[in-house]
């Protein structure tokens, strides 16, 4: 694999466009996996097999890791393959015997609509650390963007007279329209925040850490969580769950399914009907309250 793996990083790059995030996911996973098989004797892809694959399945399992990350692994590993496949340095698939490990969907978390303005309030003073902060909570609740896609945003995405903001994924890019809560705490942030926290220096990127490079996944997890906190939301949550509580409360508000997925980006809509089916548990909960 040592050959070989280098040459997939690239591909993911540079033909595949992937993110930073997945082509540090897949190197990560896929470099443990090597190390894995070296051990073994095993150097050559050509020489993986089934067995050798899924022994490693059951070695992360041992190792008490979770479900997800196991199966995390399974995808990381079937798109080597398929590409060690796909460029000749290999005859067969040994993947295409492996399974990933059942995962059992647990419904998404949510916050209620006063603990969203709880958390959407807590970045409330005039510096100009929180009105950047306040600007991407507000912007994340309002479009449902995946916390990857919100840090990723550029000034030039950004539209504040139509009220929408531009947001690309991998594969594809979509508009997104945004209120007028969301507009005026970007106005604020472009005026009296971003500029102070550039100190000179100039990026593509519309939010800007305190050096005046762009926000990370986990400067973006830690502010959420110290919000949350300030908040007094007992609940673990993640940026993930604004993305959630946008869609929940959309859906329970009436909104359309299929406006909702093209919002979240969701490629089949099934994906998008849970949200319908947390709509539904809320209304037979209140319901059977009040006949109790």
């Amino acid at each position: 694999m040592s050959f070989e793996l280098p040459l997939f990083i690239d591909y993911l790059k540079a033909t595949r466009n992937a993110s930073e995030s997945t082509v540090s996911s897949y190197q990560r996973d896929l470099k443990k996996l090597q190390k894995y098989l070296e051990e073994r004797g095993i150097d050559d892809v050509e020489n993986v097999t089934a067995t050798n694959l899924n022994s490693y399945l059951l070695y992360l399992e041992k190792q008490g890791l979770s479900t997800a990350t196991v199966s995390r692994n399974v995808a990381s590993m079937k798109a080597f393959f398929h590409y060690a496949c796909r460029s000749r340095s290999l005859a067969d698939d040994p993947t295409e015997a492996v399974k990933a490990p059942h995962i059992e969907k647990r419904a998404p978390e949510i916050l209620s609509l006063e603990e969203t303005v709880r958390l959407l309030d807590a970045p409330c003073g005039n510096a100009p650390k929180q009105l950047r902060d306040k600007a991407m909570l507000e912007l994340m609740y309002a479009t449902g963007m995946r916390v990857t896609e919100l840090i990723s945003v550029k000034c030039s995405d950004l539209n504040l007279i139509l009220n929408y903001v531009i947001c690309k994924d991998e594969d594809r890019e979509r508009v997104i329209p945004f209120g007028d809560n969301a507009r005026a705490a970007l106005d604020r942030y472009l005026q009296d925040g971003r500029e102070a926290l550039l100190k000179g220096e100039k990026s593509e990127y519309l939010f800007v850490n305190c050096s005046g490079t762009g926000m990370s996944r986990q400067g973006f997890w830690k502010l959420i969580k110290q919000y949350a906190q300030s908040a007094g939301i007992t609940a673990d949550i993640t940026p993930h769950t604004l993305r959630h509580s946008f869609a929940a409360h959309l859906v329970q508000n009436g909104a359309d399914l299929k406006s909702v997925q093209q919002m979240l980006g969701h490629a089949d809509i099934a994906t998008t009907q849970r949200y319908l089916d947390l709509s539904l548990d809320r209304v037979r909960s209140i319901y059977r309250k009040a006949r109790a």
